[in-house]
């Protein structure tokens, strides 16, 4: 009896409400948002008659799905939150395990690894402003990805086959992180690049399912980007 109260649980603890609104703007976040975003702020610029720089653009974009991710899912994040203030040292060392099999698989697997695409995009905007491309970078996007790609794909999805929910949340999630190259630049070879986003998926998937709560894929997923970020910095001096 005590060893099982210890066991991180393995049900979801999505609402069907948070199932079903959560779709909807996974939808629209992964596949609309995009190429929705430009024409947005270019109707914006021209009823403020000014323009809006890249930097801020991000800002504002990263803030505003943040906001409306905490309100679809606030009583999920409530739940995996009091999972993780029942075991934190579960999910710490979760989270430490799962770092360094993330770098370790990626080195065993992505050798030569091609320039990564987004790695690119984080260089030009930390020129401009470095504070707020590392609060996108190590807080908000790992955030959003994490309760989308794990906690609404992965959750729901495992009670039913663990293999399909780790299958679809590692493809989704490559998917998100070269589209909108392919789109822009008319490529589609940007699309050889999904797995270098498929190691990170699983790992980042593994560490939600272990631990028994997403505040330690969070945590996996905000160190490898600031490892990442602090990298970038140090090579472009």
């Amino acid at each position: 009896m005590n060893r099982q109260r210890h066991l991180p649980s393995r049900k979801s603890c999505l609402t069907p409400g948070e199932r079903f609104v959560g779709a909807v703007f996974f939808t629209f976040y992964l596949l609309l948002l995009p190429l929705a975003a430009g024409p947005a702020f270019s109707h914006a610029e021209e009823l403020l008659g000014r323009r809006i720089s890249g930097e801020l653009r991000s800002v504002v974009y990263y803030y505003s799905v943040f906001a409306v991710t905490v309100l679809i899912f606030r009583r999920f994040l409530v739940k995996t939150s009091r999972r993780f203030t029942e075991n934190p040292s579960m999910a710490l060392k979760t989270a430490a395990i799962g770092l360094a099999a993330m770098y370790g698989l990626n080195l065993l697997f992505s050798r030569p690894a091609p320039a990564n695409l987004n790695d690119a995009a984080i260089s030009r905007h930390a020129g401009g402003a470095p504070l707020s491309t590392l609060l996108i970078v190590v807080f908000l996007a790992p955030f959003v990805e994490e309760v989308l790609f794990r906690g609404l794909v992965f959750g729901g999805l495992k009670d039913r086959s663990r293999l399909r929910a780790y299958l679809a949340s590692c493809l989704l999630f490559a998917l998100l992180h070269v589209w909108q190259y392919a789109v822009a630049q008319r490529d589609v070879s940007c699309f050889l690049r999904m797995p270098q986003y498929m190691i990170p998926g699983l790992v980042l998937a593994w560490a939600y399912e272990h631990s028994g709560t997403l505040w330690a894929a969070i945590g996996v997923h905000a160190a490898a980007n600031a490892l990442s970020y602090l990298t970038l910095l140090a090579g472009s001096h």
